[in-house]
Protein backbone atom coordinates (compact mmCIF):
# COMPACT_ATOMS: atom_id res chain seq x y z
CA UNK A 1 0.00 0.00 0.00
CA UNK A 2 1.46 3.33 -1.06
CA UNK A 3 1.00 5.83 1.93
CA UNK A 4 0.80 9.60 0.86
CA UNK A 5 1.22 10.90 4.18
CA UNK A 6 1.51 14.64 3.72
CA UNK A 7 -1.98 13.97 1.73
CA UNK A 8 -3.51 12.65 4.69
CA UNK A 9 -2.28 14.78 7.05
CA UNK A 10 -3.87 17.83 5.13
CA UNK A 11 -7.14 16.50 4.40
CA UNK A 12 -7.15 15.28 8.21
CA UNK A 13 -6.17 18.58 9.87
CA UNK A 14 -8.62 20.69 6.89
CA UNK A 15 -11.67 17.85 8.26
CA UNK A 16 -11.27 18.29 11.91
CA UNK A 17 -10.38 22.20 12.21
CA UNK A 18 -13.17 22.79 10.09
CA UNK A 19 -15.31 20.64 12.03
CA UNK A 20 -14.06 21.54 15.22
CA UNK A 21 -14.65 25.26 14.72
CA UNK A 22 -18.36 24.64 14.00
CA UNK A 23 -18.89 22.01 16.88
CA UNK A 24 -17.07 23.50 19.77
CA UNK A 25 -18.07 27.34 19.24
CA UNK A 26 -20.92 28.85 21.04
CA UNK A 27 -23.64 29.09 18.82
CA UNK A 28 -21.14 27.71 15.91
CA UNK A 29 -19.56 30.89 16.43
CA UNK A 30 -18.80 33.11 12.69
CA UNK A 31 -20.64 30.24 10.81
CA UNK A 32 -23.76 31.01 12.18
CA UNK A 33 -23.68 34.76 11.38
CA UNK A 34 -23.09 33.50 7.92
CA UNK A 35 -26.04 30.92 7.75
CA UNK A 36 -28.38 33.18 9.01
CA UNK A 37 -27.04 36.03 6.20
CA UNK A 38 -27.18 33.95 3.70
CA UNK A 39 -30.85 31.85 4.82
CA UNK A 40 -32.24 35.72 4.86
CA UNK A 41 -31.01 36.65 1.90
CA UNK A 42 -32.53 33.97 -0.32
CA UNK A 43 -35.85 33.82 2.24
CA UNK A 44 -37.01 37.57 1.21
CA UNK A 45 -36.21 37.06 -2.34
CA UNK A 46 -38.40 34.26 -1.95
CA UNK A 47 -41.06 36.46 -0.68
CA UNK A 48 -40.63 38.73 -3.16
CA UNK A 49 -40.84 37.13 -6.26
CA UNK A 50 -42.98 34.40 -7.81
CA UNK A 51 -40.11 33.56 -10.81
CA UNK A 52 -38.22 33.27 -8.30
CA UNK A 53 -40.18 31.13 -5.98
CA UNK A 54 -40.97 28.66 -8.93
CA UNK A 55 -37.45 28.41 -10.37
CA UNK A 56 -36.08 27.49 -6.43
CA UNK A 57 -39.33 24.82 -6.08
CA UNK A 58 -38.08 23.64 -9.91
CA UNK A 59 -34.94 23.12 -8.41
CA UNK A 60 -35.80 21.33 -5.24
CA UNK A 61 -38.48 18.86 -6.65
CA UNK A 62 -36.93 15.43 -6.58
CA UNK A 63 -37.41 14.56 -10.08
CA UNK A 64 -34.19 17.73 -10.36
CA UNK A 65 -32.13 15.48 -8.76
CA UNK A 66 -31.76 13.17 -11.98
CA UNK A 67 -30.29 16.55 -13.35
CA UNK A 68 -27.13 16.56 -11.37
CA UNK A 69 -26.63 12.62 -11.58
CA UNK A 70 -26.93 12.81 -15.59
CA UNK A 71 -24.35 15.83 -15.08
CA UNK A 72 -21.98 13.55 -13.65
CA UNK A 73 -23.08 10.71 -15.94
CA UNK A 74 -21.95 13.26 -18.92
CA UNK A 75 -18.41 13.87 -17.61
CA UNK A 76 -17.64 10.12 -16.67
CA UNK A 77 -18.95 8.62 -19.82
CA UNK A 78 -16.72 11.33 -21.92
CA UNK A 79 -13.84 9.40 -20.33
CA UNK A 80 -15.16 6.50 -20.77
CA UNK A 81 -16.21 6.07 -24.14
CA UNK A 82 -12.53 6.59 -25.42
CA UNK A 83 -10.73 4.56 -22.94
CA UNK A 84 -9.08 1.27 -23.69
CA UNK A 85 -10.54 -1.91 -22.83
CA UNK A 86 -8.40 -2.18 -20.02
CA UNK A 87 -9.23 1.11 -18.72
CA UNK A 88 -13.07 1.33 -19.62
CA UNK A 89 -12.84 -2.02 -17.32
CA UNK A 90 -10.64 -0.28 -13.96
CA UNK A 91 -13.17 2.82 -14.91
CA UNK A 92 -16.19 0.61 -14.31
CA UNK A 93 -14.80 -0.64 -10.91
CA UNK A 94 -13.96 2.87 -9.61
CA UNK A 95 -17.55 3.68 -10.21
CA UNK A 96 -18.59 0.63 -8.29
CA UNK A 97 -16.01 1.89 -5.81
CA UNK A 98 -17.47 5.29 -5.87
CA UNK A 99 -21.04 4.15 -4.76
CA UNK A 100 -19.89 2.20 -1.98
CA UNK A 101 -17.77 4.87 -0.68
CA UNK A 102 -21.30 7.22 -0.75
CA UNK A 103 -23.08 4.72 1.01
CA UNK A 104 -20.73 4.47 3.78
CA UNK A 105 -19.38 8.24 4.38
CA UNK A 106 -23.34 8.85 3.78
CA UNK A 107 -23.88 6.44 7.27
CA UNK A 108 -20.86 8.26 8.55
CA UNK A 109 -22.07 11.57 8.30
CA UNK A 110 -25.08 10.29 9.69
CA UNK A 111 -23.33 8.89 12.55
CA UNK A 112 -21.81 12.21 13.94
CA UNK A 113 -23.01 13.75 17.30
CA UNK A 114 -25.18 16.74 15.91
CA UNK A 115 -29.06 16.54 14.97
CA UNK A 116 -29.86 20.01 13.42
CA UNK A 117 -32.89 21.19 12.00
CA UNK A 118 -32.89 23.55 8.83
CA UNK A 119 -33.48 26.66 8.94
CA UNK A 120 -37.10 27.02 7.90
CA UNK A 121 -38.26 24.86 10.71
CA UNK A 122 -35.55 27.35 13.38
CA UNK A 123 -36.88 30.34 12.21
CA UNK A 124 -40.68 31.90 13.09
CA UNK A 125 -42.22 34.15 10.31
CA UNK A 126 -39.84 32.83 7.21
CA UNK A 127 -41.52 32.12 3.81
CA UNK A 128 -41.94 28.22 2.70
CA UNK A 129 -41.66 27.38 -0.87
CA UNK A 130 -44.14 24.52 0.17
CA UNK A 131 -46.66 27.26 1.08
CA UNK A 132 -46.17 29.15 -2.18
CA UNK A 133 -45.62 27.22 -5.12
CA UNK A 134 -48.26 24.99 -6.44
CA UNK A 135 -46.36 21.78 -6.89
CA UNK A 136 -44.46 19.17 -4.71
CA UNK A 137 -40.81 20.77 -3.43
CA UNK A 138 -38.76 20.88 -0.20
CA UNK A 139 -38.13 23.27 1.73
CA UNK A 140 -36.93 21.85 5.37
CA UNK A 141 -35.32 18.96 6.98
CA UNK A 142 -35.52 17.74 10.65
CA UNK A 143 -31.75 16.74 10.66
CA UNK A 144 -29.98 18.70 7.79
CA UNK A 145 -26.33 18.00 9.43
CA UNK A 146 -24.28 17.39 7.07
CA UNK A 147 -25.62 18.39 3.91
CA UNK A 148 -25.88 15.10 2.29
CA UNK A 149 -26.41 16.13 -1.62
CA UNK A 150 -23.36 17.79 -1.38
CA UNK A 151 -21.22 14.89 0.31
CA UNK A 152 -22.23 12.94 -2.75
CA UNK A 153 -20.83 15.75 -5.01
CA UNK A 154 -17.52 16.03 -3.20
CA UNK A 155 -17.11 12.28 -3.22
CA UNK A 156 -17.96 12.30 -7.31
CA UNK A 157 -15.24 15.51 -7.54
CA UNK A 158 -12.93 13.65 -5.43
CA UNK A 159 -13.04 10.24 -7.26
CA UNK A 160 -12.65 12.11 -10.68
CA UNK A 161 -9.77 14.36 -9.89
CA UNK A 162 -7.62 11.11 -8.85
CA UNK A 163 -8.99 8.85 -11.18
CA UNK A 164 -10.15 10.82 -14.22
CA UNK A 165 -8.14 14.37 -14.35
CA UNK A 166 -7.85 17.50 -12.95
CA UNK A 167 -10.75 18.84 -15.68
CA UNK A 168 -12.89 16.52 -14.64
CA UNK A 169 -12.18 17.23 -10.98
CA UNK A 170 -12.77 21.07 -12.03
CA UNK A 171 -16.30 19.92 -13.29
CA UNK A 172 -17.20 18.46 -9.92
CA UNK A 173 -16.22 21.01 -8.15
CA UNK A 174 -18.74 23.47 -10.06
CA UNK A 175 -21.34 20.80 -9.71
CA UNK A 176 -20.89 20.81 -5.90
CA UNK A 177 -21.65 24.54 -5.83
CA UNK A 178 -24.52 24.27 -8.82
CA UNK A 179 -26.51 21.49 -7.54
CA UNK A 180 -26.07 21.79 -3.83
CA UNK A 181 -27.33 25.77 -4.01
CA UNK A 182 -31.19 25.04 -4.48
CA UNK A 183 -31.44 23.36 -0.81
CA UNK A 184 -29.51 26.59 0.60
CA UNK A 185 -31.89 28.76 -1.17
CA UNK A 186 -34.76 27.00 -0.05
CA UNK A 187 -33.87 27.17 3.70
CA UNK A 188 -34.12 23.24 3.32
CA UNK A 189 -29.96 23.28 4.55
CA UNK A 190 -28.09 25.65 5.91
CA UNK A 191 -24.82 27.29 4.41
CA UNK A 192 -22.80 25.22 6.78
CA UNK A 193 -24.50 21.87 6.42
CA UNK A 194 -23.05 21.67 2.94
CA UNK A 195 -19.35 23.77 3.34
CA UNK A 196 -18.72 22.49 7.09
CA UNK A 197 -20.32 18.83 7.62
CA UNK A 198 -20.49 17.74 3.83
CA UNK A 199 -16.55 18.81 3.45
CA UNK A 200 -15.43 17.40 6.80
CA UNK A 201 -17.08 13.92 5.92
CA UNK A 202 -15.59 14.32 2.92
CA UNK A 203 -12.16 14.87 3.60
CA UNK A 204 -11.65 12.96 6.16
CA UNK A 205 -13.04 9.67 4.54
CA UNK A 206 -10.76 10.27 1.20
CA UNK A 207 -8.33 10.88 3.13
CA UNK A 208 -8.31 7.49 5.12
CA UNK A 209 -9.80 5.38 1.42
CA UNK A 210 -7.60 7.26 -1.02
CA UNK A 211 -4.32 8.46 0.57
CA UNK A 212 -3.22 5.38 2.33
CA UNK A 213 -3.27 3.36 -0.38
CA UNK A 214 -6.71 1.39 -0.25
CA UNK A 215 -7.96 2.39 -3.10
CA UNK A 216 -4.91 1.60 -5.10
CA UNK A 217 -4.92 -2.45 -3.05
CA UNK A 218 -8.99 -3.01 -3.61
CA UNK A 219 -9.09 -1.81 -6.97
CA UNK A 220 -6.11 -4.00 -7.98
CA UNK A 221 -8.17 -7.08 -6.14
CA UNK A 222 -11.25 -6.49 -7.89
CA UNK A 223 -9.72 -6.49 -11.50
CA UNK A 224 -7.74 -9.75 -10.59
CA UNK A 225 -11.17 -11.56 -8.90
CA UNK A 226 -14.11 -9.75 -10.49
CA UNK A 227 -15.08 -11.55 -13.48
CA UNK A 228 -13.95 -10.37 -17.19
CA UNK A 229 -16.36 -10.26 -20.06
CA UNK A 230 -14.63 -10.53 -23.63
CA UNK A 231 -16.72 -9.49 -26.70
CA UNK A 232 -17.60 -12.03 -29.36
CA UNK A 233 -15.31 -11.03 -32.55
CA UNK A 234 -17.90 -11.35 -35.39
Amino acid sequence: MSMQFNKWLFWNVLAISVFASWYLLPNHGLWMDIDKSIFYYFNNKIGSSEAWVNAVAIANNRAFDGVALLAMGVVYYSFYRGASEERKRQLLIVGFIMLLTAVGLNQLGRALPVERPSPTLTFDNVYRLTELAGFKTKDASGDSFPGDHGLMLMIFTAFVWRFLSWKAGLWGCLFVVLFSAPRVMAGAHWWSDIYVGGLAVACFGMAWLMHTGFYDVLIEKCDRYLPRFHRQKS
